[in-house]
């Protein structure tokens, strides 16, 4: 499964909001320009305008006008899941064209023709599972110290197995 440029550059934006944040500081963080985030991360300004409205939209940044504006998480980023993140930018995650994830953890396929069950659903189910659970698992606050060249504390690794 590919994620588009829209996922990378978002975690990485979220990512460069979080280290000028600092921890479980958000809410208190000086606003940072988005030209200011973009150059950090190397990326394209008129793009993450883009991204950085979708992330707005889905409350988890926030913006400050004025001559001293800019954005910042609208969280702690212990509480920011990549899967907000992604599901934000992308949209739901889905492992194939045909896969829906619909309410109470189902899924609906549309190769599904009345009671004939299709003979994939299995599969793209559990990858649906695994790629959504890796993504609710880690937060931005992970990636945040991983970021820093820290290492998961053994805690947090042990909630990854």
């Amino acid at each position: 499964m590919l994620f588009s440029t829209k996922a990378e550059y978002g975690v990485r934006l979220m990512v460069e909001l979080g280290r000028q944040a600092g921890p479980e500081r958000a809410l208190e963080a000086e606003p940072v320009s988005l030209a200011s985030l973009a150059e950090a991360e190397t990326l394209p300004l008129a793009y993450l305008e883009h991204l950085v409205a979708k992330l707005r939209d889905a409350h988890l940044v926030s913006s400050v006008r004025g001559a001293h504006g800019g954005y910042r998480l609208a969280r702690p980023a212990s509480e920011i899941t990549m899967l907000e993140v992604v599901e934000a930018l992308e949209g739901p995650v889905t492992p194939m064209e045909c896969f829906q994830a619909i309410r109470e953890g189902r899924v609906l396929c549309s190769h599904e023709l009345d009671e004939a069950a299709c003979a994939t659903k299995l599969l793209w189910t559990r990858v649906h599972g695994g790629v959504t659970k890796a993504l609710a698992k880690t937060t931005l606050a992970e990636l945040v110290e991983f970021s820093r060249g820290h290492q998961l504390t053994p805690a947090v690794e042990a909630t990854r197995a």
